[in-house]
Order: structure tokens, then C-alpha cells, then sequence
């Protein structure tokens, strides 16, 4: 049998999560609280019972009947101070516009919490700093991020100039936003390009121009899980094997997660990682340059003859 607080905690937690979505599952509430699919039916029912009306629909999932809503939420001092930790990141992470937003959010947040927490919240402000992104986004289009997200939000089209890396020449693209995401210290668009007839990634901060349109969606696309799952997939991979000095393989942990990291097996003073790579001779060799002198290459013989070369073109201009 539940041990009775934890029962009421967890059916409070129920209840404000179908409050916070249109649709939730059984099985999703199950693998969150850790607890069978009987235990969950049983909580479903005992908010039923006093009076919370849930509606159950087969195969699609559990939700709140529209109108009802919860009295005001009160907030734990933990996650009362991982709010500021949270507006810290919006701050430094996001645009001018998305942050003004939760900004404006925080002090509704703020207004609800008891005396005790607000003095807590006040205090962390101070205490908590978080070094901004050293890659932010074009100065002429500062609400960049916010105007995405009301484009893939409100399923419109958008039209911008784009400058890619690799082509100085500004292209004009019109585009269906399916996802937005962060990655390597920079925020991504996944969309539908009408250009290149097919699903691109593009970096916000090479976005020259941005307008939305008033024209709708052409299409219905995938999630972006789905679509970056798939791209992985396209990747043409080659297998590659390093052994790397054990007192150095932590300061390499963030980097190699970039390149294919899929295995690490510790042999005495070193460890042997496996990586599958998606550009072994360019990118996988720069980077394995950076720490060299304290690793070996096992496979593949291509990538020693990259590190060469990279190696013996620094040796010529030190010269």
C-alpha cells in the first residue's frame, strides 16, 4: 500500500500536470512517479471522487474538463529557487524578446510565493551567475528566437536571408519552422526549405533578415525528434578507435559527446573510446590534435595520415 503523504503528493502532482497539458497518458504519469498503471488508475479515481473532473478516452489518454481551473499553486522552496537559476539561462540564452517574456512571467511566479521563499529568490538573484553565450544572435534582428517561435506556433511561413558558412553570398529562403534547438553554444532551426525542397538546419545567428509571412504551413511535418533522428541515420559514419591517458580523458568528456562518442573501456593508466564519425579526416582530426601528445590512434589509418598533415603544416609555419 502507498505510503499515505507520498500518495498525496504524487496525486497533486497528477492533478497539476493534466492541468498543464491537453492530453496526458497513463503510461507517461506511470514512468514518471515510478508506479503501475493500477496505482495510477486508482489516483485517477480518487481525484474523480473528489470532484476534479478527468476525462478518460481510450488509447488517446487522460484530460481536464475545459473551464476547470486550479486555485493558485504553491511553490516548494526548491523549486522556488530553481526558477532563478532558470531566468539566469533565459537571460543569457535567449533573445531580448523570449527573456523580457519569462522576465514578465517570473514576477507572476514571484507574486504567489510565500514571504519566507521570496526572501530565499531574492537572495539567490545575487548569488547565481551564468557566463552568456560567447555566439548570440544578429544585432539587426535581436527578437529573432521569439518571431520563430510565433511562426512554427501560428504554423506560418517565414522568408529570410541566410549567409551560411561555407557561401558568403546571402540566399533568400522560405521556410516552415518544425523545431527550434540548442547545441555547440548555438540555437538551430529545423524547417521545411521551399528552396532546397527539403528539411534543413539553420543557424539563427547567420540569419541576416527574418519576416514572417501570412502564408500557412504547405505541409504537415514530422516532430523535430523524428526529423534530427533521421538525419543521424543519413550520416555516413566511419569507426574510429583512440586509447587517451586516463588523467586526460575528463577534459575531453564535453567535446567527444560532438563527434560520435559511443563506447570508453578503461585498460590500466588509459582509456579506449570508440566513436562513430561523421567527418574523421576534418573535424574529428582538428579535434584530436588538441590533446595528441597524450593519446594514440588504434583506427582508422586515414585519421593518422589527417593528424600528419594537420601536424606538419603547423611545424612549417613555426618555422
Amino acid at each position: 500500500m502507498d505510503h499515505i503523504p507520498n500518495r498525496f503528493d504524487r496525486i497533486v502532482a497528477i492533478l497539476i500536470q493534466l492541468q498543464s497539458r491537453k492530453v496526458v497518458k497513463a503510461k507517461d504519469l506511470a514512468d514518471r512517479f515510478g508506479v503501475t498503471l493500477r496505482t495510477i488508475y486508482r489516483d485517477i479515481k480518487s481525484l474523480e471522487a473528489a470532484g476534479v473532473p478527468v476525462i478518460g478516452e481510450a488509447g488517446t489518454g487522460y484530460f481536464i474538463m475545459d473551464g476547470y481551473r486550479l486555485p493558485p499553486v504553491m511553490f516548494s522552496r526548491e523549486e522556488a529557487g530553481s526558477f532563478v537559476a532558470a531566468e539566469k539561462l533565459m537571460e543569457k540564452f535567449t533573445d531580448e524578446l523570449v527573456s523580457a517574456h519569462f522576465a514578465s512571467a517570473m514576477f507572476k511566479i514571484k507574486s504567489v510565493l510565500r514571504s519566507d521563499e521570496k526572501n530565499m529568490v531574492e537572495f539567490l538573484e545575487g548569488q547565481i551567475d551564468i557566463a552568456a553565450s560567447p555566439i548570440g544572435f544578429n544585432k539587426k534582428i535581436p527578437h529573432a528566437l521569439q518571431h520563430v517561435i510565433q511562426s512554427m506556433t501560428e504554423k506560418k511561413q517565414i522568408l529570410v536571408d541566410y549567409r551560411s558558412a561555407d557561401d558568403p553570398q546571402q540566399t533568400r529562403r522560405k521556410l516552415e519552422v518544425t523545431g527550434i534547438f540548442h547545441e555547440n553554444q548555438v540555437w538551430y532551426i529545423y524547417a521545411w526549405c521551399h528552396l532546397r525542397k527539403d528539411y534543413r538546419q539553420f543557424r539563427i545567428d547567420r540569419i541576416i533578415n527574418l519576416q514572417i509571412t501570412q502564408e500557412p504551413f504547405s505541409r504537415n511535418h514530422p516532430t523535430l525528434q523524428e526529423l534530427r533522428s533521421k538525419k543521424k541515420k543519413k550520416l555516413e559514419t566511419t569507426r574510429v578507435r583512440i586509447r587517451v591517458k586516463r588523467s586526460v580523458a575528463p577534459h575531453i568528456h564535453f567535446g567527444r559527446q560532438y563527434h560520435g562518442f559511443v563506447s570508453e573501456n578503461i585498460c590500466g593508466d588509459w582509456i579506449e573510446m570508440e566513436f562513430d564519425a561523421a567527418d574523421v579526416e576534418m573535424s574529428f582530426a582538428r579535434w584530436f590534435v588538441m590533446f595528441a601528445d597524450h593519446a594514440h590512434i588504434l583506427e582508422p589509418e586515414s585519421l593518422k595520415i589527417s593528424v600528419r598533415r594537420i601536424l606538419d603544416e603547423a611545424v612549417k609555419k613555426l618555422a
